[in-house]
């Protein structure tokens, strides 16, 4: 029986190997969840509302056509919002599901108070909890993890154009994972030759895969933020131009990143962490070169600090994501060590993150939060 208000909470992630070389075909990642949160309200209601909180976006109405949801706002930073309620709606009118008027709320955690960026996947994790939100409600019975990555990764790559989705496969399923994308340009192409979205579901996703995997338990990750933001979106292109102008370098680095993402998932699974470390530190390497190579800044210099304090204690670390500033992981072999280079990574103004591995994707949740989101 559907309940009249629920709450879903939905985690961010971050990358942890296999940066810009997921998104050539078949090309592993490691990424994971991580304890902070989007959190979207879904209550019956009168009228159909939408609430964003994050952008003081209140009281938006809007209405479900049975092909498109339409919200009464001309500002840009719903899209997202609206593509993923879209498609939501869209897969249950497919499954003859009917949608009676609801409030939407939706309130995020994953960026500072003040709004920096850390990089933790916002747009990713918004889309997952709205579309998560929406099934949750109104299916007959819990939708499943892939189903709502699935969607997520439909909505995100509609209205994005790229991606590789990793972000959405973490906040649908939670912990760590191997990942490989399903290349955006085919998933756009397959949308468009599906006449359903149910028939999308159910085609052969020919270049994605997905693995729960999960760390040694004597390594511990630490995650700092270098204070400055960086464009992903600019990144990728700068790196993808080197396939072009020098495919030789980017082939290089395609095979570099390859053996070290081995390596990680091999002490993943093994339960190595000297493999684990000696993976994270090729794949920092890769990275590098990479970016020498294409002549951009991947790893800043408070990035190249912050990896080679973790290496002084013991550990490995590397820019995660897109580099260029944001946060950098490290991965290091004992609790002592841990605790070693965040007070190290501080000193040298590296602020340290109180963020986890967390190990749900999104899932309804038992909190009292309504009250603090409107």
């Amino acid at each position: 029986m559907p309940q009249s208000s629920m709450i879903i909470k939905t985690p961010g992630k971050l990358m942890v190997a296999g940066e810009f070389a997921v998104l050539q075909p078949y090309q592993q990642l490691v990424v994971m969840a991580v304890d902070r949160f989007v959190y979207a309200t879904i209550k019956d209601s009168a009228t159909n509302d939408l609430h964003l909180m994050d952008f003081q976006l209140q009281n938006i109405g809007w209405e479900y056509n049975g092909d498109k949801v339409e919200l009464y706002s001309k500002d840009k930073r719903t899209t997202f919002v609206q593509a993923s309620m879209t498609t939501a709606c869209n897969y249950l009118n497919e499954q003859h599901i009917a949608i009676p008027p609801f409030e939407l709320t939706i309130k995020s955690e994953l960026d500072d108070e003040s709004g920096v960026k850390y990089g933790l996947g916002s747009s990713a994790a918004v889309s997952t909890s709205v579309i998560s939100a929406i099934l949750n409600k109104f299916m007959p019975k819990k939708p499943e993890a892939k189903l709502i990555y699935q969607l997520a990764a439909i909505a995100h790559v509609v209205t994005q154009g790229n991606g590789s989705g990793a972000d959405v496969a973490a906040s649908s399923y939670g912990g760590f994972l191997n990942y490989s994308s399903f290349q955006a340009e085919w998933l756009r192409q397959a949308y468009e030759e599906s006449q359903t979205l149910t028939e999308l579901i159910h085609r052969h996703w020919k270049y994605a895969s997905l693995e729960p995997i999960s760390l040694p338990d004597s390594v511990h990750v630490c995650i700092g933020w270098t204070g400055k933001p960086a464009s992903t979106k600019k990144l990728v292109e700068q790196i993808l131009k080197l396939k072009t102008t020098n495919s030789k370098r980017f082939t290089s680095f395609i095979r570099h990143s390859e053996q070290a993402v081995a390596n990680v998932l091999a002490g993943m699974k093994q339960n190595n962490p000297q493999l684990l470390l000696q993976g994270i530190k090729e794949n920092r390497h890769a990275l590098v070169a990479v970016g020498r190579d294409a002549n951009v800044a991947i790893e800043t210099p408070l990035l190249t600090t912050l990896c080679d304090i973790a290496e002084q204690f013991g550990g490995s670390g590397k820019p995660s994501g897109a580099g260029g500033g944001d946060c950098g992981i490290a991965f290091m072999p004992s609790n002592q060590a841990a605790k070693a280079v965040l007070a190290a990574w501080e000193k040298a103004g590296i602020k340290p993150l109180a963020l986890h591995p967390y190990p749900h994707g999104a899932v309804v949740s038992d909190i009292k939060y309504i009250n603090e989101m409107k």
